[in-house]
């Protein structure tokens, strides 16, 4: 899966960066879901500016047990189809707060 973005992580639990891909440059900002009452509830919130373009779901790895932050964004610039996404930790990188996000096709 090719990274599309990367982004860290502040200790009140945000993250913020960038979404990268051939025609998209957009700062982003991924936030715990304050309003989450439910499970069908997405755990986070994902914006560009002031406008929202997605959420987030907390997942574990059936394979490795690791956690990551399942994506689904929808904009016009990415046409009539959501971009699917997963944000996890950058491998090989010393930094604690550093995440990648990897693109996952649909198809």
């Amino acid at each position: 899966m090719p990274a599309i973005g990367y982004v860290a992580q502040s200790e009140n639990g945000t993250f913020k960066g960038q979404l990268k891909t051939l025609s998209i440059r957009a700062e982003i900002t991924i936030t715990p879901n304050a309003r989450k009452t439910n499970d069908v509830h997405p755990d986070y919130r994902v914006h560009s500016g002031d406008v929202e373009i997605g959420a987030g779901w907390n997942r574990r790895s059936e394979a490795s047990g690791n956690e990551y932050i399942s994506l689904s964004l929808a904009a016009p610039e990415f046409g009539p189809r959501r971009l699917y996404a997963n944000l996890a930790k950058a491998a090989g990188d010393d930094r604690d707060d550093r995440f990648v996000i990897l693109w996952n096709p649909a198809d």
